[in-house]
């Protein structure tokens, strides 16, 4: 009789094909709607939400829900069902991060999903529609850029210029005086992660108040590419509670993760 960990092995190697077909199907749906005439609205104090993200948010909900009808299901587009909380497996969902960027033809937005175990990720697909890049990671396999293996850049040294994020917390690891230039911004915060997975840069924060389903899917993907990804005290993030909003995040290849957490903690008031 297979045990525990082995029978969550056969899970995650069948819901890994679903979730890659899912989400590529989601992406072809975003891309078919992009640069279109589509009606939008401010959610909360100013968060944009478009006719694309719920009808991409519907596909990706109707085509997992029916293969895993025991999962719970965290999404930034549905009504919070806190049955999540008592699943062992639950999905989280990002239909189309970077909604501003998607509804002003930008091409920095992406499709994320990520299959929780308890608290952590354990299966993630980030597809980039206009790109056709298809980030997947599941756990303990390593992380892959259209199929083939990425890794996050080694080392400590800091090159502002392959750094993302909002340039004040950014600002803070500078040990001189004089402007910085920054890595160009990419509004998608599950892409801007994927970028530090794949070694296009070296290092991404987040500013505060990003949810779960912005960096679920990009958590894993940096994990399995050699790189770490944490609140900037370095304390762990953890994902599927009841509160599912987090702090400034940072991510890196594992040293350079090390030590930038250290000169935080450093900088940080007693």
């Amino acid at each position: 009789m297979a045990d525990a960990s082995e029978e969550i092995q056969e899970i995650l190697s069948r819901d890994a094909e679903l979730l890659k077909n899912t989400v590529r199907e989601a992406g072809a749906l975003a891309l078919s709607l992009f640069r279109t005439e589509l009606r939008n609205w401010t959610k909360g104090a100013s968060s944009p939400v478009s006719e694309a993200d719920i009808a991409v948010n519907d596909l990706l909900e109707a085509r997992l829900r029916a293969a895993t009808p025991d999962y719970g299901w965290l999404s930034e587009e549905s009504a919070d069902d806190l049955d999540r909380l008592d699943r062992q497996l639950t999905w989280i969902v990002d239909p189309i991060d970077g909604t501003r960027g998607y509804l002003a033809g930008r091409e920095d937005w992406c499709v994320s999903v990520a299959l929780v175990e308890d608290t952590a990720p354990v299966l993630a697909a980030v597809f980039v529609p206009v790109a056709g890049e298809f980030f997947f990671a599941m756990r303990g396999q390593g992380a892959t850029r259209n199929g083939v293996r990425i890794f996050a850049t080694p080392g400590t040294k800091l090159d502002f210029s392959r750094v993302a994020g909002p340039k004040p917390l950014v600002e803070r690891l500078k040990t001189g005086s004089g402007e910085i230039a920054l890595h160009p911004r990419i509004g998608s915060l599950a892409l801007r992660l994927c970028r530090v997975a794949q070694g296009q840069v070296d290092a991404a924060f987040a500013g505060g108040n990003s949810r779960d389903w912005d960096l679920a899917a990009a958590h894993l993907i940096v994990q399995e590419a050699n790189g770490t990804m944490s609140a900037l005290s370095g304390e762990g993030i953890v994902y599927n509670r009841r509160e599912v909003t987090h702090g400034m995040l940072v991510a890196a290849g594992r040293d350079r993760h090390a030590s930038i957490v250290s000169h935080f903690r450093r900088s940080s008031p007693a």
